[in-house]
């Protein structure tokens, strides 16, 4: 089995998967300072929990735009197989061309949201990350990464929103129903919930415009349930999107072949590339 890292700024996300898919998910609060030998401790009450053990571990593939877990993962990965683990990067997507100026600051998170979803939606496609950041990733016609878009995400306004305005009580994040708030809760959920969703519609109509037709529009993230319904683009919903991008990339890492789990492009589309 291979366990997929997605280590985000707020969450992360693990899942545990075999030939037949994802078997298990985890959703973590991401801890910066967290070592190896803690992160051990955590990962294996999770596995044990669900009957499973490191030994039913044989590989770890890590996407993480935090890098000192980065590092810790490595370490993790290295003590429980044997093996380093896949590091997800622009470099580690032999399948996915870009258009991107700077490879190397492209998030792992966002090639892995690329590779899966040109493998489950085709090309073009658009994915909207709900995370700490807003993102939107962008591949084209070709299969190709074009670029995005970067924003602060629902939950890192409201943070601000409340740290900065005094007066405002911090009220959940539910969707009020209505645009004119009726009073003070409803007012800061609808310029914070539906301003969010009128942002990212926005900007895929903005994205539609300059490729010059519309695309499928995927949602992932810990808040793509919640906000999805919301925005009047987004055509999908997949909360595992950032995992099978990793095991995609798994199946294409070097060596793979070798040992029969390719299968294919990265993206699973022939040609074109």
């Amino acid at each position: 089995m291979v366990l997929g890292v997605d280590v985000g700024n707020t969450q992360t996300v693990l899942g545990l998967f075999d030939e037949g898919g994802l078997r298990r998910r985890w959703r973590l609060s991401t801890v910066a300072e967290a070592t190896a030998d803690e992160l051990r401790v955590k990962l294996t009450g999770l596995l044990s929990a669900d009957g499973f053990g490191w030994q039913d571990v044989t590989g770890v593939v890590v996407a993480s735009v935090v890098p000192v877990l980065t590092h810790a993962y490595a370490e993790l990965a290295e003590e429980v197989t044997g093996a380093p683990p896949l590091l997800v990067s622009a470099a580690s997507a032999p399948g996915l061309l870009l258009h991107y100026e700077e490879p190397a600051e492209l998030g792992a998170d966002r090639v892995a949201n690329a590779v899966a979803a040109v493998e489950e939606h085709g090309a073009p496609v658009v994915v909207v990350d709900f995370g700490t950041a807003t993102t939107l990733d962008v591949i084209g016609e070709a299969g190709t990464y074009l670029g995005g878009a970067i924003a602060p995400g629902i939950e890192t306004s409201a943070e601000a929103l409340f740290a900065k305005a005094a007066r405002l009580p911090e009220v959940g994040l539910e969707p009020p129903g209505r645009v004119v708030g009726r009073n003070t809760r409803e007012a800061v959920q609808a310029g914070l919930l539906l301003g969010e969703a009128a942002m990212v519609d926005g900007l895929v109509r903005r994205v539609w415009a300059e490729l010059g037709a519309e695309t499928p529009v995927v949602a992932t993230g810990g808040l793509a349930p919640r906000m999805a319904p919301l925005c009047e683009t987004v055509g999908a919903v997949d909360v595992d999107l950032t995992l099978k991008g990793l095991m995609a990339l798994w199946r294409v890492r070097p060596g793979a072949e070798a040992e029969g789990g390719a299968a294919g492009e990265v993206a699973g589309r022939g040609g074109g590339r």
